[in-house]
């Protein structure tokens, strides 16, 4: 394993797809970065991610001026991390809403996330000088929350922890379209460094519960159709379970931290070696993984220092 994180030697610019998933819906994706979602209303537009920078965000409302003038009144974060949200000054939109809990994560933690991703994540956080700060919610809600673009509605909820325990999904009513952060992945590997491994499958229940026509995961290609929202449902399980399971075999023997990893990798290297940002996530997943199964309910907070800590300690 290198010294230095996957991520890092990731600098080459990526592709960025602009996707129609539904009427007046569009998913901004790019290979497996981050992706944003922009949901056109009667008179006003909703973006859904902020990106990781304002340089960044220029790009999506690049985008968004393609296809409307309409201005930008709402900006929606799935959830705190720094690459989806401190491009938020970017838009200028009157009202930032996240859940009461992520608002709550950026208070104990969003600093700490910022300088971790940082180091982790060079290429994204090009232009990092133009970030004013941490980003806060003008907004914020427990369980579900409507906004009105005009006529259009918009339910905002929360419908259990998975990639983090503020996690929102943004769904659009009339088109049977929901934006779902990283709850739901793409050919890309699930991020579960401050994950709820048992919360997860049944979080991804909630969502296939709605039968959806599209989905604009939290990264890869947006979802057209039930036969793709199912299969990348199914995928994304399949990675947390494959995860979790056998990292907690070796963390309930009383094994280490660096033999669950080499469980883990015998379980997953098969089916997910070619996903997107795999080699970066695994070592902070068999990190959770492992304190989950140790009953450490809520995710230990991760520094610069310790996401070094951790890559040495796993280092081979």
């Amino acid at each position: 394993m290198s010294t230095t994180f996957a991520s890092q030697n990731d600098l080459n610019e990526k592709t960025i797809t602009f996707e129609e998933v539904g009427p007046g819906l569009w998913a901004f994706t790019a290979e497996g970065d981050p992706n944003s979602g922009v949901i056109i209303g009667d008179d006003s537009v909703m973006i859904v991610e902020a990106q990781a920078t304002p340089r960044l965000a220029a790009k999506v409302i690049e985008k968004v001026r393609e296809v409307t003038d309409k201005p930008i009144s709402h900006l929606v974060l799935t959830h705190y991390h720094a690459v989806r949200v401190l491009g938020a000054s970017a838009y200028g939109a009157g009202q930032v809403i996240m859940s009461e809990k992520a608002r709550s994560m950026v208070a104990e933690r969003g600093q700490e996330d910022w300088e971790s991703e940082f180091q982790r994540f060079p290429r994204l956080f090009e232009g990092h000088e133009s970030i004013p700060g941490l980003t806060w919610p003008t907004t914020t809600f427990n369980d579900r929350m409507s906004v009105y673009l005009g006529n259009r509605r918009v339910d905002i909820m929360q419908l259990g922890r998975a990639h983090t325990a503020g996690d929102a999904v943004i769904y659009v009513p009339d088109a049977n379209v929901m934006f779902t952060g990283d709850i739901v992945e793409y050919r890309s590997a699930c991020y579960c460094g401050d994950g709820h491994f048992h919360d997860w499958p049944g979080t991804l229940d909630r969502i296939a519960a709605f039968g959806l026509d599209a989905i604009a995961p939290g990264r890869g290609d947006a979802l057209m159709g039930r036969d793709m929202v199912d299969a990348a449902i199914a995928s994304t399980r399949d990675f947390v379970t494959s995860t979790y399971s056998p990292a907690a075999r070796v963390a309930l023997r009383g094994g280490s931290l660096k033999e669950a990893w080499d469980a883990v990798r015998a379980s997953c290297d098969p089916k997910f070696h070619d996903y997107a940002i795999y080699e970066h996530c695994l070592p902070f997943n068999v990190a959770r993984a492992y304190d989950e199964a140790r009953d450490i309910d809520t995710p230990r907070i991760w520094t610069a220092e310790r996401d070094m800590k951790m890559w040495e300690d796993l280092a081979v």
